[in-house]
Order: structure tokens, then sequence, then C-alpha cells
């Protein structure tokens, strides 16, 4: 693909082999890349002996990689693909580089730039929180906003929502976050080593295994540790199972959404046994202090496996059950049928992961294009209705449930015990550069790190798939009546916590 590198995913490399190219030819490369179907995974900027870089790893079924010095005012690449909207956005609040041209260049999140740099933006609003936000405005004599949150009647985290609507016509949804802004990214960059698990752990916490097998693998990969076949069952079932318990609670308050309660209620028991089963594997219900670097802290033995499998004999029917209650409702599907639909060409066009893209039709699942632990030997999911809306979104969870227990099944016949977990000091390589990517439940989950001349981590970058995905909600409401909103969020379920690190 031209000057950038092609690499492996968990792949350690020297930064030295890294291609630096002059800005110019690093923006046109990116550019045809994404214009050939590619897409981005990572890209940010960070200090290095006081010179600022910009580095990106881009995909289509395989990775690549490249970098350059970060000028700080440079042609906004988002002007050319909507794809580099999100990352020059973030480039621009942490670390104060400017990309011109960029046609709606606002903070992702509120906080001052890494380099103490004045800020790039040209509204001084980071002081008054959100008063002075420049929002989107629709003009016109019938046209009103509507503005929700971030004070919410719910328990739930805060978001603010600003719709411009012709009556109950939703002409544009634009979606502020980065309320709570925690600093995620700088903490993994200056606590002691000891508590990166921890923290990766509670990136998002319903992502639990997603993020800590991320930053383990890559982590296991700088460090140069083994893991042996019965841990990376573990962590595999893991993972699966946090995809089932969160599919499951969605699809549940889906159904109370359009008001038809005894799914719901079903669905949220059942979400709480599959939650109990991640506690028989490792003792907790959301999987935290199972994945370390270098393996996972509790074996399987033969009685939780047991346990397992017969709880998932126990349920998978009732499952069945009650996704045919939902599915077969005319009252259901007259509500979920064509409501907020997202085309396949505007997912493309926006990176759209998960379920969310696959819902759409674009068949990338990390599982299959990059796998890890035991997915390359592991069956593909296909996905029947991609027709963009909130039933393909509903039924490609439905699919994922069912594909994820026929996974767990095959796994639980493995017999591979893991190893006792013992934790050791861990010293990382010098100079290098790893990026982990792994399929999440909502979508794409990729840790990367770079480390200095000592083996300290000199840049620690983390995306959660609800990066991208945020704007792919905002597109499901455009035409929409604005009674809609609560089913396509509740569709998407995106986080909160997870965006704003």
């Amino acid at each position: 693909m031209g000057k950038l590198l092609q690499i492996q995913n968990n792949e350690r490399l020297n930064r030295a082999d890294i291609p630096h190219l002059e800005f110019d030819v690093f923006r046109q490369e990116l550019v045809d890349f994404v214009e050939n179907g590619g897409q981005i995974v990572q890209f940010f900027a960070y200090e290095d002996q006081g010179a600022m870089k910009l580095l990106a790893v881009m995909r289509n079924d395989k990775l690549f990689v490249a970098g350059c010095d970060g000028p700080d005012h440079f042609d906004s690449l988002t002007a050319e693909s909507e794809k580099f909207h999100m990352f020059e956005r973030e480039i621009g609040e942490q670390y104060g580089l400017k990309a011109e041209g960029h046609p709606w260049l606002k903070m992702v999140r509120y906080h001052e730039n890494y380099t103490g740099k004045k800020d790039v933006f040209d509204n001084d609003y980071t002081q008054d929180i959100p008063g002075n936000y420049p929002y989107f405005q629709v003009e016109g004599e019938t046209v009103h906003e509507v503005a929700v949150g971030p004070v919410h009647a719910g328990i739930i985290e805060p978001g603010h929502f600003r719709f411009q609507c012709c009556g109950e016509r939703v002409f544009h949804l634009e979606i502020q976050l980065g309320y709570q802004h925690r600093g995620v990214e700088k903490l993994l960059q200056t606590v002691p080593f000891k508590r990166l698990p921890i923290i990766a752990e509670t990136i998002a916490g319903d992502t639990t295994i997603g993020h800590s097998l991320c930053q383990s693998q890559a982590i296991e990969s700088l460090a140069d540790l083994k893991v042996d076949e019965g841990a990376s069952i573990v962590r595999t079932i893991a993972l699966e199972l946090e995809r089932i318990a969160n599919h499951i609670g969605d699809l549940g308050a889906l159904s109370l959404d359009v008001a038809f309660n005894p799914p719901a209620a079903y669905f949220g028991r059942i979400r709480g046994e599959y939650l109990n089963l991640s506690q028989v594997l490792c003792g907790s219900r959301f999987g935290r202090g199972l994945v370390r670097p270098g393996g996972v802290t509790h074996v399987m033995q033969e009685e939780q496996r047991q346990l397992i499998r017969e709880k998932l004999a126990e349920l998978t029917p009732e499952v069945i059950h009650v996704s045919d209650l939902i599915f077969t409702a005319p009252s259901v599907l007259g509500r979920f049928d064509n409501a907020g639909t997202v085309s396949h060409e505007n997912g493309e066009k926006i990176g759209l992961v998960g379920y969310a893209g696959r819902a759409c039709g674009l068949p990338y699942d990390a599982r299959v294009t990059f796998p890890t632990e035991c997915y390359g030997d592991l069956p593909a999911n296909t996905n029947e209705k991609t027709d963009g809306d909130v039933c393909s979104r509903a039924t490609v969870r439905r699919e994922e449930i069912m594909h994820s227990t026929a996974l767990i099944n095959t796994l639980l016949d493995r017999s591979a015990e893991a190893a006792s977990y013992i934790p050791e000091e861990i010293k990382l390589a010098a100079d290098s550069f790893v990026v982990s990517l792994n399929e999440g439940w909502r979508g794409e989950v990729s840790h990367c790190i770079l480390t200095d001349d000592k083996g300290e981590i000199l840049r620690y970058k983390v995306k959660d798939p609800s990066f991208h995905n945020w704007t792919g909600l905002a597109l499901s409401l455009r035409d929409q009546g604005i009674s809609e909103f609560p089913l396509c969020n509740k569709s998407f379920n995106l986080s909160y916590c997870g965006f704003d690190i």
C-alpha cells in the first residue's frame, strides 16, 4: 500500500522501522488509502523528545502503519474524507495541532491540551462548560431546537443531544459528550505499572474483557510473554460471555422502548444468568481481575466447565423463545422496521464498526480479519438482515448471541487447562511499538503503545468502538420523528465513558 508498512495484529516493531514520511506524503497516503475503501484504526499525536509526531494505523484486510512530524497547522484530511473527522478534533484537543480546513473543528472533550499550548479552536469555550459550545444550527421560521441532557431522567452518564427539528421531524442531531473526562490515557502513561490492568478494566465497565484483553496482548508482545492454550480458551470464553450478556440486555431494553414488557422482563433475568457464568469463570460478574499480561488469574477446572455447559443448555432454549416473542410480534416489527436507518454508504463513510456496521452490510469482524487467542480456528458468523435500521441492529445481536453460544460450547470441549498466573516483574522492550485489536461486543477495540529508549511508556492510545459509532447514531435520526430517539439510541447503545477517555 504505497509507503505504508504492513504489520500484524499484536506484532512488536522497532519504532525506527515505522516509515517516517514528509507530511504531504503522509497525508496523501492516508487519503488514498481510505478512498480505496480502507479504514482508520488509530490516528493520533504524541510528543517525543520535544518534537510533535503523528502516527496512523490503517486497515483493509491487513494492517498498515506510518508516521510523520506533527506540524502546528496542517491541511485537514477530513476535508477529503469524513473518516478523519473525530481523530483530527482529538489531535487538536490533546496536542494543539490544528487541522486547517476541518469543516467542524471543535474539542471532543473538555480539558487543557497536554502541551500547555493555547487552544487551537476558534471559540474559547473550554472554561465555560457547555455554555459556549458552538452547536450547528438550522435556520428557518418553523425550525426549533430540542435540548436533552447532560442531566438525564434515568441513572445514566452525562451527554447532551441537540435536535434541530421542524415539528416532530429531525433535520439534524448533534451529540456532545466529554463532560466527565477522566484522562485515562494520561493515567496509563504515568501510574505504576501494576495499576495498568485495573485501569484498563474500567475504561468501559461493560467492556471489561475487551479492553483488558487488548492491553494484556499489547504488553505480552512488548515483554515477550507467552500465553498457553488453556489461558487463551478462558480469555475467549470470557469475551463471548461478555458479548452475550450485553446483547441480551439490549434486546430486552429495545422491547421496553416499544412498550413490549414481557421480553424485557425475561431478558433482564436471563442477562443476570450470563453475568453469573462470568462469576463462575473468574469470581466476578463483569470479568474483573481475570485477564492479566501472561495469562489469566483463574484456571477453569472441570467443575466450572460443566457448570457453564449445563447452564448454556438450559438458557439457550429460553433465549430462542424470548427472541421469537420479539421478532414475530407485528407491533414490535412495526416500530423496528425502517426506523433509524444508516445506509451502507454512510456507514462506510464514517467507519462504523461492530454490530452497527454489520447491520449496514459492512462485514468487518476483528475476530475474523485479525484473529487473536482461539479465534483463528473458530467459525465466523453470518448476518441475514443488513438494511441498516433498528431491526437489522437487533437481528445482528440475536445472531451473535447464538453464534457466541456455539463458540463457547466448542471451546468447552477442548481439554487444555491454563497454568496458574504468577505475577512477575515485566520489562517492556525499548523504542518499540505495538497495536492490539479485538472484537469487543460493540465492535473493534484497539490499544496502541509506544515505548521510549528506556522501555517506559511514551504514548498509550485507546480507542473504544463508540469513538466511531456515535456519529452513526446522529445519522440514524435524520428525517425521523424525534420520538424515535430512545429506540435508535438503544439500538446502538454506545458508551459515554468509553468515549470520554
